[in-house]
């Protein structure tokens, strides 16, 4: 019988396909040129060019509507523009993390305004399809910003003074705990081991991440780097790995600095019925769920246009309770309160 801690390994170039709790991941990366007065290309004809272009002029996701799951949106280059049907919007940018849970239902647009005039906009985003329990799903929609200066990292070095960073998004690492989660959230209930993190690896470095229960769901991606040694297999660039999770796992990167999103947790167990942005536990749910979408749109959308952008000068800021409460992170005390 094998002994490796590995399933499967699988080359990705866009989605990562996933299990229980997680439901896929998207790898967004484009490489937009320099902005124009409206924020968009300084070509319009090149949106062609790109992944991410839905917008008629900025590129995005306009107006869209879900329910049923959450979206966790970790952006490594680029800005994003958050609008929703709740009357709620911010920009986030590089370092920065979405977690918005669309409970029963919410509308929302992410729009990527190209800021630079002067250079290029290049521009990276992790999103997570991260599902919800029966009741979960049930509840309100919410979301909270994780902004970059907040973001728990622990730094240590491998035996041969290596550097590793590792940023805590969700549970735990060496008993550092990530920012709260949404309540009505999977990943809020320490029980749940709902881990993730971005790992970064200098050239060469060795790490060690612990078991968690054998019932968890266990994925690493590697991402950025030349090669990434798991348990003595070596994975290429842009790999999936699917792992065991009650082993320790050792991670050491090849001769250019490695980088991972780590994924783990336990299951939910509820069935899953999905079709587009909506994720329910049957298909008589998503009738329901649909019909209820064409006849309220999950809410009166308050916003000028389906693909609105703030000013090229606003900083990054979230708003909650309809835009009555707004935060702007630099404003904000070093623990997040």
């Amino acid at each position: 019988m094998s002994t490796s801690p590995i399933y499967n390994i699988t080359p990705i170039t866009f989605r990562l396909d996933l299990k229980d709790p997680f439901i896929f991941t998207a790898h967004h990366i484009d490489h937009y040129p320099a902005g124009n007065a409206e924020m968009g290309p300084v070509h319009p004809a090149i949106n062609q060019e790109f992944n991410m272009y839905y917008g008629s002029v900025v590129p995005g996701f306009p107006e869209h509507p879900h329910t049923g799951f959450e979206t966790i949106t970790l952006v490594e280059q680029g800005y994003v523009d958050h609008f929703d049907s709740l009357g709620n919007g911010g920009r986030y940018a590089a370092g920065d993390v979405q977690w918005l849970s669309t409970g029963n239902g919410v509308e929302h647009c992410e729009m990527f305004p190209l800021i630079h005039q002067d250079r290029e906009n290049p521009f990276e985003l992790f999103q997570i399809w991260f599902n919800s329990s029966p009741e979960q799903k049930k509840q309100p929609a919410d979301y909270k910003m994780f902004w970059r200066e907040q973001i728990p990292h622990v730094k240590v070095t491998d035996h041969l003074s290596r550097n590793i960073d590792v940023r805590v998004i969700s549970g735990q690492y060496q008993n550092q705990n990530a920012l709260s989660r949404p309540p009505h959230s999977w990943a809020a209930a320490a029980e749940n081991k709902v881990n993730i993190y971005l790992i970064t690896l200098e050239a060469g470095a060795h790490l060690e991440i612990p078991a968690t229960t054998a019932t968890s769901t266990r994925f690493a991606y590697f991402y950025q780097g030349s090669t990434l040694n798991i348990a003595d297999s070596t994975i290429q660039f842009k790999h999936l790995v699917e792992l065991k999770a009650d082993t320790e796992i050792q991670l050491e990167a090849g001769d250019q600095e490695a980088r991972i999103l780590w994924l783990e947790g336990e299951p939910i167990g509820a069935p899953v019925a999905m079709r587009g942005p909506f994720v329910l536990n049957s298909k008589e749910e998503l009738d329901v769920a649909f019909k209820r979408y064409r006849e309220t749109h999950f809410g009166e959308w308050p916003w000028p246009s389906d693909a609105p952008t703030f000013s090229r000068e606003t900083p990054r800021f979230a708003s909650y309770e309809g835009g009555k409460r707004k935060e702007y992170p630099e404003q904000m005390s070093s623990d997040g309160a």
